[in-house]
């Protein structure tokens, strides 16, 4: 199959932050102390082996180096929501001045809110969006993220190009473009918006589509290569596309067509397209084992949450001297995707 044809739709500015206050950190578990001596952010991730949420910690580590007005408590919730439960209730104890929380489980953020609430402290979600009626519910809580919509927009329109400019993926002919969708959470607002806007935005295009399997995957690349084994060992060759929500799905299925003969850099190739553009997504395309992906701006979404918790020490407005706006919810800051297939 001839290679993806390289191309980068839309741009977006990546977002800076003009503050010039930042902090120690700690890689340590359940709020311990770094070896800072400002004031304390506690932060929680929904867990530190996630590929992206790996990325955002390193990044945001990055952005406090150096600093030390705020010192950083960090804390791996090992995508267990009881977990950060514990966790959160460690750091308000420990007296930080504000929390910055990667939920678990986006139906107990107003667990996490009414925990913040009774301390009277910010809390700053991130990458999870809560519901918007949880969030309005408490006027010191914001959230910095993406339009969920806009990575299965992207990802659509990559994958609609690609079907357009190369005759070859219809590989019966019929002018139906068959794939199959890798799903990251049957419940979580990302995935279900990646998912639903990847596809009818390919419908969009004028492509007529045939799902021959969907599966949630859970992000996760074994099960997702599980997944794909499986609906090559039924489909084979009638497996056109596949669409996966994020990159170590993409991972997964990749894995799972090279032990099935496709992939490996020759003609016997099934193109596949994540999210997220992480450094082994990226080293996939560069090999052409891979289409493309859409950007998640980690280093983007750092920076905003750093800016909006160092604020939130100093007892100003959240977004006082950077960059940033609000969208039209009034507590929300959106980091844009880029559409990547190589440089």
């Amino acid at each position: 199959m001839s290679k993806f044809k390289k191309f980068l739709l839309g741009s977006a500015a990546v977002l800076t932050m003009s503050t010039l206050v930042a902090c120690g950190n700690s890689d340590s578990e359940a709020g311990s102390d770094s070896s800072g001596s400002g004031e304390k952010i506690g932060v929680v991730f929904y867990k530190y082996d996630d590929t992206y949420i790996s990325s955002v910690r390193q990044a945001l580590e990055d952005t406090s180096k150096g600093n030390k007005d705020v010192e950083l408590l960090l804390n791996d919730s090992k995508g267990d929501q009881a977990t950060q439960n514990d966790q959160i209730d460690v750091l308000i104890q420990k007296g930080v001045k504000v929390l910055l929380v990667n939920v678990v489980d986006t139906g107990a953020a107003q667990t996490v809110i009414d925990k913040a609430a009774a301390a009277d402290i910010p809390v700053v979600f991130f990458n999870r969006e809560p519901d918007a009626e949880v969030m309005t519910g408490y006027d010191k809580a914001r959230f910095v993220g993406t339009k969920p919509e806009e990575a299965g927009v992207i990802q659509g329109e990559m994958v609609s190009e690609l079907w357009k400019s190369d005759k070859t993926l219809d590989k019966n002919g019929d002018g139906v473009l068959s794939y199959v969708m890798l799903m990251g959470d049957a419940d979580n607002p990302e995935a279900i918006a990646r998912t639903k806007f990847s596809v009818s935005t390919i419908k969009d295009a004028g492509i007529e589509v045939n799902e021959i399997g969907q599966q949630v995957a859970n992000w996760d690349a074994d099960k997702a290569n599980t997944a794909v084994s499986a609906w090559l060992s039924r489909e084979g060759d009638n497996i056109e596309v596949v669409l996966a929500n994020n990159d170590s799905m993409a991972s997964g299925a990749i894995s799972a067509l090279q032990s099935g003969g496709y992939n490996n850099g020759d003609d016997k190739y099934i193109p596949v397209f994540g999210v997220d553009a992480t450094d082994e997504a990226v080293d996939l395309i560069s090999k052409n084992y891979m289409s493309g992906t859409v950007k998640q701006d980690a280093v983007g979404m750092a920076e905003a949450i750093f800016a909006l918790g160092v604020n939130a020490t100093q007892d100003k407005d959240y977004i006082d001297g950077t960059d940033y706006e609000y969208d039209d919810t009034g507590i929300s800051i959106r980091i844009p995707y880029q559409a990547y297939s190589g440089e």
